[in-house]
């Protein structure tokens, strides 16, 4: 029986983010700790964000409240996914219910004495490539972002794309990079038909993109798009409609903790998103520590046994002024936590 406690916390960032589902000036999370009757505890994270997922924090600490109740009634020694089977019961919330796992995984981690991803496959990745993410809004700015991104090592830089001189921005980045760097464009959905992508992404082409990132919202309209499109495309945000990630609508599906319901929940997703033909990958939404840990554990998993994953989305967390050497990555590539649970 698990004790459950909560507690909120706001995360400042160095310079606002915009995209095209709005800007983004302040992470608002909710830490949580479930103790044992041992003492032993686990800690998770909940990182709703509703310009983004359309799910307000104070529906998640409610969840979180209900599920404190569950917790508690619950024996000593239930496992895992029955904890969190009980969870799921009382309210199937998955923003809410990652925090949940995360607690659980990073308990068993340090019970056993080992990092997680250990526990999820034992020849994990060591290390998980990363993008670099451009906020940049001109050209010059996103030039010069791009060029330090590769003088750091990174084989991958993202550009947020339907916010305005999206062609300008990603050919000086391409130039900046050189050939030999990938170049993703992420629309978080900016374009509203099919044909109306697909010209945006002829305009984009030129530059040799290695994808697209969710182009349009839908499963149907992005297996329409995908039909015509010069680019390959990749599913993020329709990946949370029931069913997408299987879909095999696009060449690659990006999962994302909160969104899945935890590790337990990506690992799931990724496994039908592979049966179907997809390619995944991890990205944050601007999660805090123990949010883009667990998404480095379980993109270590994903990669056991030299299996290639794709550049994954989690060098974000020097995005924060209160977090800028946690999990930073070296040579465009983050090192998994070697010590016991999440964080080490």
């Amino acid at each position: 029986m698990p004790r459950l406690e909560v507690r909120p916390v706001r995360l400042a960032l160095r310079a606002p983010l915009r995209a095209a589902w709005g800007e983004l000036r302040e992470r608002e999370l909710l830490q949580v700790r479930l103790t044992w009757p041992d003492g032993r505890a686990g800690d998770g994270e909940a990182a709703p964000l509703e310009p983004y997922d359309g799910v307000p924090t104070a529906v998640v600490a409610a969840a979180l409240d209900a599920y404190g109740a569950v917790l508690r009634d619950a024996p000593a020694d239930a496992p895992h996914a029955d904890l969190l089977a009980a969870c799921a019961a009382e309210r199937d919330l998955p923003q809410a219910l990652a925090a949940i796992d995360l607690a659980l995984w990073d308990h068993a981690g340090r019970r056993a004495g080992r990092p997680v991803a250990a526990l999820l496959a034992p020849d994990a990745a060591r290390s998980v490539p990363v993008n670099a993410t451009l906020g940049a809004e001109d050209r010059a700015g996103a030039a010069a972002q791009a060029a330090a991104a590769r003088a750091a090592g990174f084989g991958c830089v993202k550009v947020k794309v339907g916010i305005g001189d999206d062609a300008g921005r990603v050919a000086a980045v391409r130039a900046a990079v050189g050939p030999r760097v990938a170049v993703r464009v992420d629309a978080n959905g900016a374009w509203g038909t099919v044909e109306e992508a697909a010209a945006n992404l002829r305009a984009l082409a030129p530059a040799q993109l290695e994808l697209a990132e969710e182009p349009i919202h839908g499963v149907e309209a992005l297996r329409a798009l995908r039909a015509v499109s010069p680019v390959a495309l990749a599913m993020d945000e329709t990946a949370a409609e029931p069913g997408a990630a299987a879909s095999g609508a696009t060449d690659a599906v990006c999962l994302k903790i909160a969104r899945c319901g935890g590790i337990t929940g990506v690992l799931r997703d990724a496994r039908a998103a592979r049966a179907a033909g997809s390619a995944v990958y991890l990205a944050s939404t601007f999660d805090g520590p123990l949010g883009v840990a667990a998404a480095v554990h379980a993109a270590a998993a994903l990669a056991a046994g030299g299996v290639a994953l794709p550049a994954c989305g989690l060098a974000t967390l020097a995005a924060f002024a209160a977090h800028p050497d946690v999990l930073r990555p070296a040579g465009g590539a983050i090192a998994v936590p070697a010590g016991p649970g999440l964080l080490g």
